[in-house]
Formats: C-alpha cells, sequence, structure tokens
C-alpha cells in the first residue's frame, strides 16, 4: 500500500480538479480523495495515494456515492469513472 504524506498534504488550498456538476470550487474543502476497485475501498480500506485526485467536498461526495443528484444516478459508474479519471489526470500534471 502506498502513502506518501506529501501527495496527501498537497491537496491542501488546491482546486478541485475532479469538477463535476457539483464541484463547489471551495479550495479550502479540497483534500485528495482515492479512487478504489471493489473490494479495495471501505471502513478502514484506502486505495493507494497513487490513485487520488483533488476533490472538493462536494465532488469528494459525489464520488464516494454518500449523495445522490435527481440529474445523475450516484451510483453510475459510467459519469463516476469519467469524472475520477479526469481528475485524477488533471492531479498528477
Amino acid at each position: 500500500m502506498i502513502r506518501l504524506k506529501k501527495i496527501r498534504d498537497s491537496a491542501r488550498g488546491e482546486d478541485c480538479t475532479i469538477n463535476s456538476p457539483w464541484c463547489n470550487y471551495d479550495n479550502e474543502t479540497t483534500v485528495l480523495a482515492h479512487y478504489g476497485e471493489p473490494g479495495e475501498k471501505g471502513v478502514g480500506l484506502k486505495p493507494d495515494d497513487s490513485s487520488g485526485a483533488y476533490a472538493c467536498s462536494d465532488c469528494h461526495d459525489f464520488l464516494d456515492g454518500r449523495v445522490t443528484h435527481s440529474s445523475v444516478d450516484a451510483g453510475d459508474l459510467n459519469d463516476k469513472n469519467y469524472y475520477w479519471f479526469r481528475g485524477m489526470r488533471r492531479t498528477w500534471k
């Protein structure tokens, strides 16, 4: 398991790279959100820090399925994967 404190800390104050339709654009809420394949994520489990993206609190909630939106089902993996991978690519840059 890859844990890199510098990567996690680098998210502080950065712009959200997920930019879903529900992005709050508040860089004070940005954290390194982790992408997880089924079975890799859950209570007490986190994927590697190398599979993270800078996410504001609203984008993080959408991607983790903590909220649903009327126009997009929070369980729709096609939408989630699009935002995750775009955000990871932007974060890596």
